[in-house]
């Protein structure tokens, strides 16, 4: 089967339809992360906190809660809950992102395929290091920290790229 075609040749319509999709996507990826960043404050302590539990809080560090819930341990169904949800959904995303983006003419060979198939990677990674810490050993919320940042990346360069070839690249002449 030969997929030649670019996101630049599609038909106008097609092309609305993935660009209010990646737009969508956008919007639900930095969600996501204004959520991680008002949860965890996108700290290795807080998201060590998030997981494990705030430890000997005060009366006087209770004026510190009133706008965020306190920190409980997540115990075994909160991580299953986090992981099933969470691997299932970003596995979707990286998929759906990849499928379009394949189809671009900007960026060919292996950083195509690296950045399609990287997201999958840091997605395991991420999760797994995150049993890791809140069960072993809290050091591995840095390789956290590096593996979700590369995934986000990738995502974002998917997107920005695939945006740009599907808004501001002519149609190739065949």
């Amino acid at each position: 089967m030969n997929l030649s075609f670019h996101l630049k040749d599609l038909n106008k319509n097609i092309k609305y339809i993935l660009i209010s999709f990646l737009i969508t996507m956008g919007f639900g990826i930095l969600t996501g992360l204004a959520y991680l960043y008002y949860t965890t404050e996108s700290s290795p302590k807080g998201i060590i906190e998030h997981y494990k539990g705030t430890e000997d809080v005060s009366y006087e560090d209770w004026d510190n809660y009133l706008d965020k819930p306190m920190k409980t341990e997540k115990y075994l169904h909160d991580m299953l809950e986090t992981t099933h949800t969470h691997v299932t959904s970003f596995a979707f995303i990286s998929v759906l992102l990849g499928i379009i983006f394949y189809f671009n003419s900007i960026i060919s060979g292996k950083w195509k395929t690296f950045l399609i198939i990287e997201p999958f990677i840091s997605t395991l990674i991420t999760f797994s290091s995150l049993w890791i810490m809140r069960y072993l050993n809290e050091s591995f919320v840095y390789l956290i920290i590096l593996s979700s940042s590369i995934l986000y990346f990738c995502w974002v360069i998917m997107l920005f790229v695939s945006l740009y070839e599907l808004i501001f690249m002519k149609k190739s002449n065949l």
